[in-house]
């Protein structure tokens, strides 16, 4: 088994899920900037 291949993989799979997790969190940013400038006035 090649150890530094799959340390490289796992190096590779963390950006991606810290990705993933980013753009997730700036979805959810711009939603609720929206859902705060558009909401019903109280």
């Amino acid at each position: 088994m090649n150890t530094a291949l799959i340390m490289a993989c796992l190096g590779i799979m963390l950006k991606g899920m810290v990705g993933i997790f980013a753009v997730i969190i700036a979805i959810w940013g711009l939603v609720a900037l929206l859902n705060k400038m558009t909401g019903e006035k109280k």
